[in-house]
Protein backbone atom coordinates (compact mmCIF):
# COMPACT_ATOMS: atom_id res chain seq x y z
CA UNK A 1 0.00 0.00 0.00
CA UNK A 2 1.70 3.18 -1.20
CA UNK A 3 0.96 5.98 1.56
CA UNK A 4 -1.17 9.31 0.44
CA UNK A 5 -1.46 12.12 3.23
CA UNK A 6 -2.91 14.94 2.82
CA UNK A 7 -3.53 18.57 3.48
CA UNK A 8 -6.86 20.32 3.54
CA UNK A 9 -7.09 23.70 4.75
CA UNK A 10 -9.98 25.71 4.91
CA UNK A 11 -9.45 29.38 2.78
CA UNK A 12 -10.71 31.31 5.33
CA UNK A 13 -7.58 33.16 7.17
CA UNK A 14 -4.10 33.04 6.85
CA UNK A 15 -1.78 30.08 7.21
CA UNK A 16 -1.17 29.82 11.32
CA UNK A 17 1.92 27.80 12.70
CA UNK A 18 -0.75 24.72 13.54
CA UNK A 19 -1.82 24.44 10.20
CA UNK A 20 1.42 24.57 8.81
CA UNK A 21 3.19 22.23 11.54
CA UNK A 22 0.38 19.46 10.31
CA UNK A 23 1.02 20.33 6.46
CA UNK A 24 5.23 19.57 7.64
CA UNK A 25 4.12 16.23 9.53
CA UNK A 26 2.11 15.08 6.76
CA UNK A 27 4.52 16.08 3.73
CA UNK A 28 7.52 14.63 5.45
CA UNK A 29 5.86 11.19 6.57
CA UNK A 30 4.58 11.11 3.05
CA UNK A 31 8.17 11.82 1.41
CA UNK A 32 9.99 9.61 4.44
CA UNK A 33 7.34 6.57 3.33
CA UNK A 34 8.05 7.33 -0.71
CA UNK A 35 3.92 8.18 -0.82
CA UNK A 36 2.41 10.96 -2.02
CA UNK A 37 1.63 14.53 -0.22
CA UNK A 38 -1.78 15.50 -1.88
CA UNK A 39 -3.50 19.08 -0.98
CA UNK A 40 -6.92 19.68 -0.96
CA UNK A 41 -8.96 23.26 -0.83
CA UNK A 42 -11.82 22.63 1.92
CA UNK A 43 -13.37 25.89 -0.06
CA UNK A 44 -17.61 25.10 1.86
CA UNK A 45 -17.34 27.55 4.35
CA UNK A 46 -18.37 30.05 1.26
CA UNK A 47 -19.67 32.79 4.23
CA UNK A 48 -16.21 33.14 5.35
CA UNK A 49 -13.73 32.27 2.14
CA UNK A 50 -11.38 34.44 0.75
CA UNK A 51 -9.46 34.86 -2.39
CA UNK A 52 -6.49 36.43 -0.11
CA UNK A 53 -6.12 33.33 2.33
CA UNK A 54 -6.33 30.60 -0.75
CA UNK A 55 -3.39 33.17 -2.15
CA UNK A 56 -1.52 33.17 1.22
CA UNK A 57 -2.01 29.41 1.00
CA UNK A 58 -0.12 29.11 -2.18
CA UNK A 59 2.66 31.46 -1.13
CA UNK A 60 3.18 30.41 2.32
CA UNK A 61 4.33 26.90 1.04
CA UNK A 62 5.91 28.39 -2.01
CA UNK A 63 7.93 30.39 0.79
CA UNK A 64 8.81 27.11 2.67
CA UNK A 65 9.91 25.50 -0.19
CA UNK A 66 7.12 22.64 0.03
CA UNK A 67 5.61 21.39 -3.02
CA UNK A 68 2.62 18.87 -2.88
CA UNK A 69 2.31 15.74 -5.16
CA UNK A 70 -1.46 16.23 -6.19
CA UNK A 71 -3.00 19.19 -6.02
CA UNK A 72 -5.34 22.38 -7.70
CA UNK A 73 -2.25 23.96 -9.50
CA UNK A 74 -0.16 20.69 -10.42
CA UNK A 75 -3.67 18.21 -11.11
CA UNK A 76 -3.54 14.84 -9.95
CA UNK A 77 -5.28 11.29 -11.10
CA UNK A 78 -7.63 12.08 -8.13
CA UNK A 79 -9.43 15.67 -9.01
CA UNK A 80 -10.84 17.93 -8.74
CA UNK A 81 -9.18 18.99 -5.27
CA UNK A 82 -11.21 21.89 -4.94
CA UNK A 83 -14.61 20.79 -2.71
CA UNK A 84 -16.75 23.30 -4.47
CA UNK A 85 -15.87 21.45 -7.68
CA UNK A 86 -17.41 18.10 -5.86
CA UNK A 87 -21.01 19.31 -5.23
CA UNK A 88 -22.47 16.63 -7.35
CA UNK A 89 -20.49 13.54 -5.64
CA UNK A 90 -21.53 15.06 -1.87
CA UNK A 91 -25.52 15.21 -2.94
CA UNK A 92 -24.75 11.47 -4.39
CA UNK A 93 -23.53 9.78 -1.07
CA UNK A 94 -25.81 11.67 0.46
CA UNK A 95 -28.51 10.50 -0.95
CA UNK A 96 -27.05 6.93 -0.93
CA UNK A 97 -26.93 6.95 2.74
CA UNK A 98 -30.95 8.18 2.90
CA UNK A 99 -31.51 5.46 0.36
CA UNK A 100 -29.26 2.68 3.08
CA UNK A 101 -31.62 3.87 5.77
CA UNK A 102 -28.22 5.28 7.20
CA UNK A 103 -29.42 9.54 6.74
CA UNK A 104 -32.81 11.12 6.70
CA UNK A 105 -34.15 14.16 5.69
CA UNK A 106 -34.93 16.88 8.80
CA UNK A 107 -37.49 19.65 8.13
CA UNK A 108 -36.71 21.42 11.20
CA UNK A 109 -36.88 24.95 11.17
CA UNK A 110 -34.20 27.29 12.84
CA UNK A 111 -36.65 29.09 14.83
CA UNK A 112 -37.71 25.38 15.94
CA UNK A 113 -34.09 24.79 16.64
CA UNK A 114 -33.86 28.08 18.87
CA UNK A 115 -36.67 26.88 21.03
CA UNK A 116 -34.69 23.42 21.24
CA UNK A 117 -31.75 24.98 22.34
CA UNK A 118 -33.43 27.51 24.75
CA UNK A 119 -35.36 24.84 26.49
CA UNK A 120 -32.10 22.72 26.74
CA UNK A 121 -29.96 25.42 28.49
CA UNK A 122 -32.46 25.52 31.19
CA UNK A 123 -32.25 21.97 32.02
CA UNK A 124 -28.66 21.43 31.57
CA UNK A 125 -29.20 17.52 33.05
CA UNK A 126 -31.43 16.04 30.21
CA UNK A 127 -30.59 15.60 26.63
CA UNK A 128 -28.50 17.97 24.81
CA UNK A 129 -28.03 18.65 21.01
CA UNK A 130 -30.50 17.65 18.36
CA UNK A 131 -33.56 16.08 19.42
CA UNK A 132 -33.71 13.64 16.54
CA UNK A 133 -37.37 15.13 15.98
CA UNK A 134 -37.38 14.24 12.52
CA UNK A 135 -35.30 11.30 12.94
CA UNK A 136 -38.41 8.61 12.20
CA UNK A 137 -41.40 10.50 10.56
CA UNK A 138 -43.17 8.27 8.18
CA UNK A 139 -43.21 8.27 4.54
CA UNK A 140 -46.40 10.07 4.13
CA UNK A 141 -44.85 12.57 6.66
CA UNK A 142 -42.13 13.12 4.93
CA UNK A 143 -44.17 13.29 1.57
CA UNK A 144 -46.21 15.84 3.18
CA UNK A 145 -43.56 18.21 4.42
CA UNK A 146 -41.84 18.15 0.67
CA UNK A 147 -45.20 18.86 -1.09
CA UNK A 148 -45.28 21.76 1.16
CA UNK A 149 -41.97 23.01 -0.08
CA UNK A 150 -40.79 22.96 3.15
CA UNK A 151 -36.77 22.91 2.77
CA UNK A 152 -34.62 19.89 4.15
CA UNK A 153 -31.23 19.20 5.91
CA UNK A 154 -29.74 15.62 5.70
CA UNK A 155 -28.86 14.38 8.96
CA UNK A 156 -26.83 11.39 9.56
CA UNK A 157 -28.21 8.49 11.89
CA UNK A 158 -26.01 8.15 14.90
CA UNK A 159 -26.53 4.72 16.62
CA UNK A 160 -28.24 4.81 19.72
CA UNK A 161 -26.88 2.62 21.23
CA UNK A 162 -22.82 0.52 21.68
CA UNK A 163 -19.51 2.18 21.37
CA UNK A 164 -17.13 3.24 18.63
CA UNK A 165 -13.66 2.44 18.74
CA UNK A 166 -10.96 2.99 16.46
CA UNK A 167 -6.87 3.19 16.50
CA UNK A 168 -4.57 6.31 16.51
CA UNK A 169 -1.32 5.48 15.73
CA UNK A 170 0.19 8.15 18.65
CA UNK A 171 -3.15 7.66 21.25
CA UNK A 172 -3.64 3.89 20.90
CA UNK A 173 -7.16 2.96 21.20
CA UNK A 174 -9.99 5.40 21.56
CA UNK A 175 -13.28 4.59 22.55
CA UNK A 176 -16.61 6.68 23.04
CA UNK A 177 -20.09 5.88 23.47
CA UNK A 178 -22.40 6.75 20.76
CA UNK A 179 -25.29 8.18 23.11
CA UNK A 180 -21.86 10.75 23.86
CA UNK A 181 -21.97 11.54 20.54
CA UNK A 182 -23.28 14.68 18.68
CA UNK A 183 -26.35 13.70 17.79
CA UNK A 184 -27.79 13.23 14.26
CA UNK A 185 -24.85 15.56 12.68
CA UNK A 186 -25.86 17.66 9.32
CA UNK A 187 -24.55 16.28 6.37
CA UNK A 188 -25.81 17.69 4.05
CA UNK A 189 -27.15 21.45 4.21
CA UNK A 190 -30.65 22.83 2.98
CA UNK A 191 -28.31 24.77 0.41
CA UNK A 192 -27.20 21.38 -1.27
CA UNK A 193 -23.55 22.63 0.53
CA UNK A 194 -21.93 19.41 2.42
CA UNK A 195 -20.84 19.81 6.38
CA UNK A 196 -17.40 19.29 6.83
CA UNK A 197 -17.85 15.97 8.17
CA UNK A 198 -19.23 14.17 4.63
CA UNK A 199 -17.61 16.23 2.61
CA UNK A 200 -14.43 15.01 4.08
CA UNK A 201 -15.17 11.55 4.65
CA UNK A 202 -15.90 11.22 0.66
CA UNK A 203 -13.10 12.93 -0.29
CA UNK A 204 -10.88 10.80 2.22
CA UNK A 205 -12.06 7.77 0.39
CA UNK A 206 -12.59 8.78 -3.21
CA UNK A 207 -8.52 9.97 -3.11
CA UNK A 208 -7.69 7.18 -1.77
CA UNK A 209 -6.02 8.65 1.87
CA UNK A 210 -4.36 6.25 3.50
CA UNK A 211 -3.31 8.26 6.62
CA UNK A 212 -5.63 10.86 8.67
CA UNK A 213 -2.84 13.64 10.30
CA UNK A 214 -4.07 16.38 11.96
CA UNK A 215 -4.35 18.01 15.32
CA UNK A 216 -5.78 16.67 18.53
CA UNK A 217 -8.47 19.31 18.64
CA UNK A 218 -10.31 17.15 15.86
CA UNK A 219 -10.43 14.15 17.58
CA UNK A 220 -13.97 14.39 19.28
CA UNK A 221 -14.89 14.10 15.44
CA UNK A 222 -12.95 10.81 14.67
CA UNK A 223 -15.45 8.61 16.43
CA UNK A 224 -18.64 10.26 14.16
CA UNK A 225 -16.49 9.68 11.46
CA UNK A 226 -15.77 6.19 11.43
CA UNK A 227 -19.60 5.51 12.24
CA UNK A 228 -19.71 7.54 8.66
CA UNK A 229 -16.80 4.92 6.94
CA UNK A 230 -18.72 2.27 8.10
CA UNK A 231 -22.15 3.52 7.51
CA UNK A 232 -20.97 3.34 3.86
CA UNK A 233 -19.47 0.19 4.21
CA UNK A 234 -15.89 1.54 3.83
CA UNK A 235 -12.25 1.14 5.36
CA UNK A 236 -10.75 3.93 7.68
CA UNK A 237 -7.73 5.34 6.89
CA UNK A 238 -5.22 5.23 9.79
CA UNK A 239 -5.37 8.23 11.94
CA UNK A 240 -3.09 9.95 13.27
CA UNK A 241 -4.09 12.78 15.95
CA UNK A 242 -1.36 15.31 16.01
CA UNK A 243 -0.31 16.60 19.40
CA UNK A 244 -1.39 20.31 20.10
CA UNK A 245 0.62 23.46 19.54
CA UNK A 246 0.51 25.54 22.95
CA UNK A 247 1.79 28.85 24.35
CA UNK A 248 4.26 28.99 27.34
CA UNK A 249 1.18 29.27 29.33
CA UNK A 250 0.14 25.90 28.36
CA UNK A 251 -2.92 27.35 26.70
CA UNK A 252 -3.78 26.43 22.53
CA UNK A 253 -1.46 28.96 20.44
CA UNK A 254 -3.26 32.17 19.45
CA UNK A 255 -2.77 35.67 18.32
CA UNK A 256 -2.40 36.46 22.25
CA UNK A 257 1.13 34.91 22.88
CA UNK A 258 2.23 36.94 19.62
CA UNK A 259 2.67 36.49 15.67
CA UNK A 260 1.12 33.01 14.78
CA UNK A 261 0.37 33.48 10.80
CA UNK A 262 3.35 32.60 8.86
CA UNK A 263 2.67 36.04 6.43
CA UNK A 264 4.25 37.53 10.23
CA UNK A 265 7.00 35.48 10.13
CA UNK A 266 7.94 36.23 7.24
CA UNK A 267 7.48 39.75 7.19
CA UNK A 268 9.15 39.99 10.54
CA UNK A 269 12.51 38.22 8.53
CA UNK A 270 12.53 34.89 9.51
CA UNK A 271 13.97 31.79 7.49
CA UNK A 272 12.38 29.72 5.87
CA UNK A 273 14.13 26.77 6.79
CA UNK A 274 14.55 28.22 10.44
CA UNK A 275 10.62 27.94 10.71
CA UNK A 276 10.74 24.62 9.06
CA UNK A 277 13.37 23.14 11.75
CA UNK A 278 11.71 24.84 14.49
CA UNK A 279 7.91 23.85 13.71
CA UNK A 280 8.99 20.47 13.12
CA UNK A 281 10.24 19.83 16.22
CA UNK A 282 6.88 20.93 18.53
CA UNK A 283 5.66 17.05 19.35
CA UNK A 284 8.49 15.73 17.07
CA UNK A 285 12.21 14.65 18.17
CA UNK A 286 14.56 12.24 16.39
CA UNK A 287 16.53 11.75 19.61
CA UNK A 288 17.51 13.33 23.34
CA UNK A 289 20.32 15.87 21.96
CA UNK A 290 20.07 16.55 17.85
CA UNK A 291 18.04 19.68 17.45
CA UNK A 292 19.36 21.16 13.59
CA UNK A 293 17.71 19.21 10.44
CA UNK A 294 17.30 20.59 7.02
CA UNK A 295 14.30 19.72 4.71
CA UNK A 296 15.78 16.96 3.35
CA UNK A 297 16.98 15.12 6.30
CA UNK A 298 13.28 15.42 7.70
CA UNK A 299 12.37 13.95 4.36
CA UNK A 300 14.23 11.04 5.02
CA UNK A 301 14.22 10.64 8.61
CA UNK A 302 10.73 11.50 10.15
CA UNK A 303 8.93 8.74 11.13
CA UNK A 304 4.91 8.75 13.50
CA UNK A 305 6.96 6.59 16.09
CA UNK A 306 8.46 9.70 17.04
CA UNK A 307 5.23 11.51 17.58
CA UNK A 308 4.43 12.73 21.39
CA UNK A 309 1.42 12.37 22.79
CA UNK A 310 1.72 15.51 24.93
CA UNK A 311 1.22 19.08 23.75
CA UNK A 312 4.38 20.82 22.01
CA UNK A 313 5.28 24.52 23.48
CA UNK A 314 5.79 26.75 20.80
CA UNK A 315 8.55 29.25 22.40
CA UNK A 316 9.17 32.64 20.79
CA UNK A 317 12.76 33.42 21.70
CA UNK A 318 13.76 29.94 20.84
CA UNK A 319 12.53 30.59 17.48
CA UNK A 320 14.75 33.62 17.39
CA UNK A 321 17.54 31.54 18.62
CA UNK A 322 17.19 28.92 15.63
CA UNK A 323 16.75 31.79 13.31
CA UNK A 324 20.45 33.37 14.31
CA UNK A 325 21.63 30.12 13.88
CA UNK A 326 21.10 30.17 10.65
CA UNK A 327 21.46 33.15 9.60
CA UNK A 328 25.13 32.93 10.39
CA UNK A 329 25.28 29.54 8.23
CA UNK A 330 24.05 31.56 5.43
CA UNK A 331 26.30 32.17 2.03
CA UNK A 332 27.25 35.87 2.33
CA UNK A 333 25.74 36.96 -1.46
CA UNK A 334 22.65 34.72 -0.44
CA UNK A 335 22.57 36.51 2.39
CA UNK A 336 22.83 39.54 1.09
CA UNK A 337 20.21 39.48 -1.22
CA UNK A 338 18.12 38.97 1.28
CA UNK A 339 18.89 41.99 3.49
CA UNK A 340 18.46 44.75 0.56
CA UNK A 341 15.09 44.27 0.07
CA UNK A 342 14.60 45.28 3.73
CA UNK A 343 16.98 48.25 3.60
CA UNK A 344 15.04 49.64 0.39
CA UNK A 345 11.54 49.11 1.99
CA UNK A 346 12.60 51.30 5.43
CA UNK A 347 14.21 53.62 3.15
CA UNK A 348 17.38 53.27 3.89
CA UNK A 349 19.06 52.91 0.42
CA UNK A 350 17.76 53.96 -2.84
CA UNK A 351 15.25 51.23 -4.20
CA UNK A 352 18.47 50.68 -6.79
CA UNK A 353 21.33 50.86 -4.26
CA UNK A 354 23.98 52.88 -5.58
CA UNK A 355 27.16 51.94 -5.35
CA UNK A 356 28.49 53.99 -2.39
CA UNK A 357 25.57 52.84 -0.19
CA UNK A 358 26.32 49.22 -1.58
CA UNK A 359 30.10 49.59 -0.23
CA UNK A 360 28.73 51.16 3.11
CA UNK A 361 26.69 48.39 3.56
CA UNK A 362 29.61 46.33 2.54
CA UNK A 363 31.38 47.47 5.66
CA UNK A 364 28.84 46.88 7.94
CA UNK A 365 28.12 43.60 6.75
CA UNK A 366 30.95 41.15 8.71
CA UNK A 367 29.86 43.22 11.98
CA UNK A 368 25.88 42.58 11.37
CA UNK A 369 25.88 38.98 10.48
CA UNK A 370 26.82 37.99 14.11
CA UNK A 371 24.17 39.89 15.67
CA UNK A 372 21.26 39.32 13.50
CA UNK A 373 18.63 36.87 15.05
CA UNK A 374 15.69 38.26 12.25
CA UNK A 375 16.48 39.62 8.95
CA UNK A 376 14.32 42.53 9.83
CA UNK A 377 16.47 43.78 12.48
CA UNK A 378 19.29 44.94 9.45
CA UNK A 379 17.63 48.36 9.38
CA UNK A 380 18.20 48.82 12.68
CA UNK A 381 21.63 47.93 12.83
CA UNK A 382 22.93 50.05 10.01
CA UNK A 383 21.06 52.95 9.46
CA UNK A 384 23.35 55.19 11.42
CA UNK A 385 26.08 54.92 8.82
CA UNK A 386 23.52 56.20 6.35
CA UNK A 387 21.30 58.67 8.52
CA UNK A 388 22.19 61.17 10.72
CA UNK A 389 20.20 61.50 13.98
CA UNK A 390 17.28 63.49 13.41
CA UNK A 391 17.07 64.28 17.92
CA UNK A 392 18.59 62.61 20.58
CA UNK A 393 16.36 61.56 23.53
CA UNK A 394 19.37 62.46 26.33
CA UNK A 395 17.50 59.80 28.93
CA UNK A 396 19.02 57.01 26.78
CA UNK A 397 22.34 58.76 27.75
CA UNK A 398 22.09 58.59 31.74
CA UNK A 399 22.76 54.75 32.63
CA UNK A 400 20.94 53.41 35.48
CA UNK A 401 21.96 54.61 39.22
CA UNK A 402 23.81 57.30 37.20
CA UNK A 403 22.55 61.30 37.30
CA UNK A 404 22.63 63.24 33.96
CA UNK A 405 25.60 65.19 35.39
CA UNK A 406 27.70 62.03 35.62
CA UNK A 407 26.74 61.01 32.08
CA UNK A 408 27.37 64.29 30.94
CA UNK A 409 31.06 64.30 32.47
CA UNK A 410 31.67 60.94 31.24
CA UNK A 411 30.67 61.65 27.79
CA UNK A 412 32.92 64.63 28.09
CA UNK A 413 35.56 61.91 28.82
CA UNK A 414 34.47 60.15 26.26
CA UNK A 415 35.25 62.59 24.06
CA UNK A 416 38.19 63.33 24.74
CA UNK A 417 39.34 59.23 24.55
CA UNK A 418 37.72 59.63 20.95
CA UNK A 419 40.37 61.97 19.27
CA UNK A 420 43.22 59.96 18.92
CA UNK A 421 40.82 56.80 18.23
CA UNK A 422 42.18 56.36 14.61
CA UNK A 423 45.88 56.39 15.64
CA UNK A 424 44.92 53.37 18.41
CA UNK A 425 44.12 49.40 18.35
CA UNK A 426 41.02 48.08 19.72
CA UNK A 427 43.02 46.77 22.46
CA UNK A 428 45.01 50.51 23.57
CA UNK A 429 41.36 52.05 22.68
CA UNK A 430 39.71 49.44 25.41
CA UNK A 431 42.50 50.48 28.00
CA UNK A 432 42.26 54.28 27.23
CA UNK A 433 38.34 53.84 28.18
CA UNK A 434 38.95 51.56 30.98
CA UNK A 435 41.37 54.67 32.62
CA UNK A 436 38.75 56.78 31.78
CA UNK A 437 36.24 55.27 33.71
CA UNK A 438 38.55 54.39 36.82
CA UNK A 439 39.22 58.03 37.04
CA UNK A 440 35.10 58.96 36.97
CA UNK A 441 34.87 56.14 39.52
CA UNK A 442 32.26 54.31 37.25
CA UNK A 443 32.56 51.29 34.88
CA UNK A 444 33.26 51.37 31.78
CA UNK A 445 30.22 50.07 30.41
CA UNK A 446 29.21 54.30 31.76
CA UNK A 447 31.67 55.63 29.65
CA UNK A 448 30.83 53.41 26.36
CA UNK A 449 26.65 54.08 26.63
CA UNK A 450 26.69 57.52 25.81
CA UNK A 451 29.07 57.25 23.22
CA UNK A 452 26.48 54.25 21.89
CA UNK A 453 23.68 56.78 22.25
CA UNK A 454 25.48 59.44 19.84
CA UNK A 455 26.26 57.36 17.25
CA UNK A 456 23.11 55.26 16.93
CA UNK A 457 20.43 57.52 18.46
CA UNK A 458 19.70 54.11 20.70
CA UNK A 459 21.54 52.28 23.51
CA UNK A 460 21.97 49.69 21.28
CA UNK A 461 24.09 48.91 18.00
CA UNK A 462 27.01 46.58 16.32
CA UNK A 463 30.07 46.69 18.06
CA UNK A 464 30.82 49.90 19.03
CA UNK A 465 34.40 50.46 17.88
CA UNK A 466 34.07 49.07 14.83
CA UNK A 467 30.61 50.96 14.60
CA UNK A 468 32.84 54.58 15.07
CA UNK A 469 35.61 53.18 12.76
CA UNK A 470 32.49 52.54 9.74
CA UNK A 471 31.33 55.82 10.29
CA UNK A 472 34.17 57.91 11.01
CA UNK A 473 35.79 59.46 13.68
CA UNK A 474 35.06 63.22 12.53
CA UNK A 475 31.31 61.81 12.05
CA UNK A 476 30.95 60.78 15.78
CA UNK A 477 32.55 63.50 17.57
CA UNK A 478 30.19 65.72 15.93
CA UNK A 479 27.14 63.16 17.09
CA UNK A 480 28.87 63.51 20.59
CA UNK A 481 28.73 67.11 20.23
CA UNK A 482 25.35 66.90 19.49
CA UNK A 483 24.36 64.78 22.40
CA UNK A 484 26.38 67.00 24.84
CA UNK A 485 24.65 69.46 23.23
CA UNK A 486 21.07 68.18 24.07
CA UNK A 487 21.63 66.86 27.65
CA UNK A 488 22.73 70.06 28.54
CA UNK A 489 19.08 71.55 26.71
CA UNK A 490 17.43 69.27 28.79
CA UNK A 491 18.83 68.45 32.37
CA UNK A 492 20.07 72.00 32.41
CA UNK A 493 22.74 73.26 34.92
CA UNK A 494 22.79 69.80 36.26
CA UNK A 495 24.53 68.61 33.71
CA UNK A 496 27.16 71.66 33.63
Amino acid sequence: MSVRVRYAPSPTGLQHIGGVRTALFNYFYAKSMGGSFILRVEDTDQERYSDESLQDLYDTFEWLGIQWDEGPDVGGDYGPYIQSERFELYQKYAAQLVEAGKAYPCYCTAERLDEMRAEQAKDKKGHQGYDRHCRDLSPDERTALDAKGLKSVIRFKIPLEGTTIFHDEVLGDVKRKNRDISPDPILLKSDGFPTYHLANIVDDHLMEITHIMRAQEWLPSGSLHVLLYQAFGWEPPKYCHLPMVMGKDGQKLSKRHGSTSLLDFRKEGYLPEALINYVSMIGWSYDDSREFFTKEELEKLFTLDKLNKAPGVFDYKKLIWFDGQYIRQKDDAELKALLIPYLIADGIVSDIPTAEELAIFDGAYPIIKERMKVLSEVSGLVRFLFKDIESYQPELAVPKKLDPLTAYKCLQVAREILTGFEGRSDEDNEEAFRKGAEDMQVNMGAVLQPVRVALTGTTVSPPLFESIRLLGVEKTLKRVDRLLEAIFTTYGPESE
